[in-house]
């Protein structure tokens, strides 16, 4: 089964951000979703804000990254932007493409 994308974008963002590497931010963030009881595969939006918010910065303080709750809040923003922008399979973009 494929991995949602919000985990996607949080893995994408981690590896970018610090100096965790692809396997790295990948593990560090389904360790913090399984600690929480979800999947990377069907994660929300707002599960993962919720992650980000109170399991994801001390995983990450244990793996020496500083600032973790300031880079979790920079990346919730992220999550929510994309939470918040409707994807084209949505019936609203959908129509909106039917309609122009």
């Amino acid at each position: 089964m494929a991995d949602s994308p919000i985990f996607e974008l949080v893995c994408t963002e981690l590896e970018a951000r610090t100096s965790l590497g692809r396997l790295e931010a990948r593990g560090t963030v389904r360790l913090a979703l399984k600690e929480g009881g979800l999947s990377a595969s069907s994660v929300s939006g707002r599960e993962m804000q919720v992650v980000l918010d109170r399991l994801l910065p001390d995983a990450l303080a244990s793996r020496g990254i500083e600032n973790g709750a300031a880079l979790c809040g920079q990346i919730r923003s992220r999550v929510a932007q994309q939470q918040d922008a409707p994807s084209a399979s949505s019936p609203e973009a959908i129509f909106s493409r039917l309609g122009g």
